[in-house]
């Protein structure tokens, strides 16, 4: 496959990085993953826009526009012969000297991924992990390099594509998924843990809740247990690869009502041709 770093489009083999580049070194990097349907990168500007606020958080200037990546996509996307994609924004702050810089990174490493969409499963299976869920390490949780606590819940599973685990917070609250963000449905209403439970606020978390209220079906945000996700009427998990995935059995427990899940999803695979931003629907 051919990637972007740094201003040029190159084989994936022949990339290299600084080996003091600080998001190597000390986790100081972020990313954004989202798809292309057709050509299409759907609610790009919305990935952008957490991209630049969590930048600014790290202190990493970064003056790429959202133009210029866009061009960037349609070229990498032309390179590798793809319409659908699947597609990694990585953003590090970039070769400083060794040790902790208190000023800011100005020469950031800038790489763009690009593979085929894997194949997708259509149900998971939920499992609930010992591993908690650890604390973001600022004021909310950043899409950052920081995936430790991430791999060491996917090995609690394996490998199976077929499995979501599930992440409690060390209060016993339910928190999200290892790549997605948890909702239940009970008599009608869509629940989904809070972002002050320490979850990343995923934008394909944010886009559902804005389905929701578009259509007039309630929903509520908070800090919740165990018990009213295993007595809810179903359970679907969202991240923007996989898009709105039933979760149809949990711990051996049967979830198979998918009403509100189906409903959700026809609406979803109708704005994704259409929208670049959640702010036009």
């Amino acid at each position: 496959m051919y990637i972007y770093i740094n201003g040029r489009i190159i084989k994936e083999e022949e990339a290299q990085i600084s080996i003091f580049d600080h998001g190597f070194m000390y986790g100081l990097g972020l990313f954004e993953t989202f798809r292309v349907y057709q050509g299409h990168s759907f609610l790009f500007f919305d990935h952008m826009s957490r991209l630049r606020k969590s930048l600014n958080e790290l202190d990493i200037k970064w003056d790429l526009t959202n133009e210029e990546l866009l061009q960037i996509v349609q070229e990498l996307l032309a390179q590798n012969k793809l319409q659908d994609a699947y597609i990694r924004l990585n953003v590090s702050a970039g070769p400083s000297s060794l040790g902790l810089p208190m000023e800011a990174y100005t020469s950031p490493t800038t790489i763009i991924y690009i593979k085929p969409i894997p194949k997708m499963v259509s149900e998971k299976e939920g499992v609930f992990l010992e591993t908690i869920r650890n604390t973001p390490e600022g004021k909310y949780r950043l899409k950052s390099h920081h995936y430790l606590n991430n791999i060491l819940g996917k090995k609690e599973i394996g490998q199976a594509p077929t499995k979501e685990g599930i992440f409690f917070t060390k209060e016993g609250n339910l928190a999200e998924g290892i790549v997605s963000n948890l909702f239940w449905v009970k008599d009608g209403v869509v629940y989904t843990p809070h972002i002050d439970t320490g979850i990343l606020n995923g934008i394909t978390r944010q886009f559902v809740l804005r389905l929701l209220d578009k259509n007039g079906i309630r929903y509520e945000e908070g800090f919740y247990k165990k018990e009213q996700i295993m007595n809810s009427d179903e359970v679907f998990v969202t991240n923007s690869i996989q898009e709105i995935t039933p979760l149809t059995f949990i711990d051996g427990q049967p979830f198979l009502k998918n009403t509100m899940t189906k409903q959700l999803q026809r609406l979803y695979q109708h704005y994704k041709p259409l929208l670049l931003t959640m702010e036009g629907l």
